[in-house]
């Protein structure tokens, strides 16, 4: 492989990297109050549009968990008795890898009926998801969000940083 097929192969891999990072982002389920109680769920997510390859973080205290409904009746009657999957480490990652919608309720007895449940429409995109800016609503569970690249900038920029350097070697063999 010459020089020039090196070049090459090593700008399709950075553009590669860079549109992954581009291409998902991370949602805090709950913003910065989290999965808990008095999170309104319905809220937060109605100015929010999630895509294949983005993940949610359910993050929670020990009095909760995670249980992934497995319709829409049992998300309306918050019946956990035929849970799809269920998660108690209290900082979980689900990752949205298809369109459709999912159902997410507490187990803990009750919590589902109070409130504590949320639906995610996942739909498919090319674009980059884009967690909506805050709002100025006062309700602080209406307008919190992570996306990937907030989260991942750090890392991100090293990547791009040793790969742009890498290209830069390259060229000075050419």
């Amino acid at each position: 492989m010459g020089p020039k097929n090196t070049f090459f192969l090593l700008v399709l891999v950075f553009v590669a990297l860079i549109t992954k990072q581009v291409e998902s982002a991370q949602y805090d389920v709950g913003g910065s109050q989290g999965w808990e109680a008095t999170t309104n769920f319905d809220s937060w997510v109605t100015d929010k549009t999630f895509k294949v390859g983005d993940q949610l973080v359910f993050k929670y205290s020990a009095l909760h968990s995670v249980v992934e409904l497995a319709n829409e009746y049992a998300y309306k009657n918050c019946d956990i008795s035929s849970a799809l999957d269920s998660k108690s480490s209290r900082n979980d990652v689900v990752k949205l890898n298809k369109p459709g919608t999912r159902y997410f309720a507490c187990g803990t007895s009750g919590h589902c009926d109070g409130g504590m449940k949320v639906k995610i429409t996942t739909v498919t995109g090319s674009a980059p998801s884009s967690p909506a800016s805050p709002s100025s609503s006062s309700s602080p569970s209406t307008n919190n969000h992570t996306s990937a690249a907030s989260t991942t900038s750090h890392t991100s920029f090293g990547a791009i940083f040793v790969l742009v350097a890498s290209i830069l070697a390259t060229l000075s063999l050419l």
